[in-house]
């Protein structure tokens, strides 16, 4: 049998996970494995039934991954093949087989990962996606979970500047939410990746996506959350990155809301305190393809436009009909200018109006 089916039918082979194949691997003992030599197994600490499992390969499901393969394009890692990501290597529990859809030469670009919270608020979204999109302007392959909320929002800044990679909780056959099947196959074809370690065909399940989030914080250099409330998953995202010996990064938000309360606990924890993205490469492991966009004072005010209704949207809802008052500008003029400074990045629509992002 092929090296490859091997590890495949290590998905069949019941009461094994990634732990026990991890703790295998890293003494050299595959080829044990492998073997179909019953005292070998006994050895190893293996039953009966795992012994048949490993003797007795599992065609169907060898078949089926196969077959998704060449219908959908897609690929399939395990730990021995050359495309394994090396860092993801070097973590306690990597997972065994990799499924992808896009551009395997992802897995071994820098990536610096941007979570958050799944109910984020219009400024968080603005700064994921900012970050996002000058993260990627340095050099940079932003990663994410492709949630809903600030992961969503990182891919999208990262798309305006490149590609990305999104690692799943389910299965690739089974894109969650539904809602983003589009931006999925957006970063497919923008030269980016998706990455699960489930088969295909795996649905969503709540136990899932933790697990998932360790091969996030593995691919990746460094963590940074943008907005998390102390409940947040994006918290476990950061503890196993810190724990894997990759960097943290929190955005502070404002005091009293619920949101800023996770990325304040990672500061006073010890994480890297980010009010520009020049503040992330001052690490001496990350080190950017290029410069980090000058954010000083001086810099923003020669990139930002020079817009009267920009000076008068408010960090509060600012209403319409406040900026018309204020600017003296006709409506149609300030709902068109308002439109650039959102796809632009300055200004977020919310509830009441608009709001102007944090650094514009």
């Amino acid at each position: 049998m092929e090296e490859r089916h091997q590890w495949l039918n290590l998905l069949a082979v019941p009461g094994i996970g990634s732990l026990t194949i991890a703790r295998w691997y890293q003494h050299g003992l595959m080829a044990e494995v492998f073997s179909q030599d019953p005292i070998t197994h006994k050895k190893l600490g293996l039953n009966q039934a795992q012994h048949h499992a490993l003797c007795h390969p599992d065609e169907r499901l060898i078949h089926r991954i196969e077959h998704w393969c060449q219908q959908s394009g897609g690929f399939y890692l395990h730990r021995q093949h050359s495309d394994y990501p090396q860092l993801l290597n070097e973590i306690t529990d990597p997972p065994p087989i990799l499924f992808g859809l896009g551009n395997v030469d992802c897995v071994e670009q820098p990536q610096l990962a941007i979570v958050g919270s799944r109910h984020a608020s219009p400024n968080g979204r603005g700064l994921a996606k900012r970050f996002a999109a000058d993260v990627t302007a340095c050099g940079y392959l932003v990663s994410s979970g492709l949630a809903l909320g600030i992961d969503a929002c990182a891919h999208e800044g990262a798309l305006e500047r490149g590609t990305t990679l999104a690692v799943l909780g389910s299965g690739l056959g089974s894109i969650y939410p539904k809602r983003h099947q589009g931006l999925a196959q957006r970063i497919i074809d923008s030269g980016g990746l998706l990455l699960s370690e489930q088969p295909p065909w795996v649905k969503p399940q709540g136990f899932l996506f933790p697990r998932r989030n360790r091969i996030l914080s593995g691919l990746a250099e460094g963590v940074l959350v943008v907005e998390a409330s102390e409940r947040s998953g994006s918290l476990i995202t950061a503890r196993l990155a810190a724990e894997q010996g990759r960097e943290v990064f929190a955005l502070p938000g404002a005091i009293g809301n619920p949101n800023s309360k996770g990325c304040h606990r990672l500061i006073k924890d010890g994480a890297v305190l980010v009010e520009e993205v020049a503040d992330i490469f001052i690490v001496p492991s990350l080190k950017p393809g290029s410069a980090p966009p000058n954010s000083s004072a001086e810099a923003q005010q020669q990139t930002l436009p020079k817009s009267v209704l920009l000076d008068n949207v408010r960090d509060s809802a600012t209403s319409v009909d406040e900026l018309v008052q204020q600017t003296g500008l006709a409506v149609d003029v300030v709902l068109s200018e308002l439109l650039t400074l959102e796809l632009q990045g300055y200004v977020a629509a919310v509830p009441g109006g608009f709001i102007r992002l944090r650094g514009s």
